[in-house]
């Protein structure tokens, strides 16, 4: 396994048990975001390791000051970004958004029930730090539990494609001049929290049928980030030089 793949399977182990989707709705809400916490520590574990030494989060002590996500001011106000990667010349150079959906609708027995609300998220979230930031380079993480695809009935897609359907638009951002709300990648993940076999399934949106390598996944977004900023790429090791 690839040090990504071993960073993501560790914190989907070190997870707690995931409540029934009966459960209190602040239970299933607190674990949301633990999913999304601990993913977010994961990624940007493996973008300091690829010279990215400032990404935050991290935990205490590992990067100068607080190892804390940031609050960037982006151009409709200030938003909390996963992970991020800023230095003091460039501002805001990388973000990376982590969304999750874990629970069934107890009503549907499908995972759909919020998938438009986070799809709504994310592209304000893009809006918002392109406006201010038109060079970053923005990554959409969408985790879905793994029975999302398998969701399907037969007056409805599975909740997996639906996702692929829904966010395609949104993902392949080239330019500067292109939309605001498009993230230069967005990826849907199929994943399963358990502390014995953990497991993680990368797509790209838009294509549910062809799987992603996550190491590939990262080393694109490397090269997404040297051919905005070629300052920062050094071509002897292929690792983004730490700039602060």
């Amino acid at each position: 396994m690839s040090e990504i793949d071993n960073f993501l399977a560790a914190a989907l182990r070190i997870l707690p048990s995931k409540p029934a989707d009966d459960a209190p709705q602040a239970k299933k809400k607190n674990y949301s975001q633990l999913v999304s916490e601990k993913i977010a520590l994961a990624f940007a574990a493996e973008l300091r390791r690829r010279g990215l030494e400032e990404t935050r989060p991290a935990p205490p002590g590992e990067v100068a000051g607080s190892g804390a996500e940031r609050r960037v001011a982006g151009g409709i106000g200030a938003k909390r970004v996963d992970v991020t990667w800023t230095t003091e010349e460039s501002g805001l150079l990388l973000g990376v958004s982590i969304k999750t959906i874990n629970f069934r609708d107890l009503r549907s027995k499908n995972f759909q029930k919020n998938l438009t609300n986070r799809r709504g998220d994310m592209l304000f979230e893009a809006v918002t730090l392109h406006r201010r930031f038109p060079y970053a380079v923005l990554i959409g993480f969408f985790f879905l539990d793994k029975e999302a695809a398998d969701d399907a009935t037969k007056a409805r897609r599975s909740t997996f494609e639906n996702a692929h359907h829904r966010l395609k638009p949104f993902t392949g951002r080239h330019g500067v001049d292109r939309p605001e709300e498009q993230f230069e990648r967005l990826y849907l993940v199929l994943h399963d929290a358990n502390p014995f076999n953990p497991s993680a399934r990368v797509f790209e949106a838009g294509n549910p049928q062809k799987e992603v390598n996550l190491e590939a996944a990262f080393d694109d977004i490397i090269a997404l980030i040297a051919e905005r900023n070629p300052d920062f790429y050094d071509h002897a090791d292929g690792m983004l030089t730490g700039v602060r």
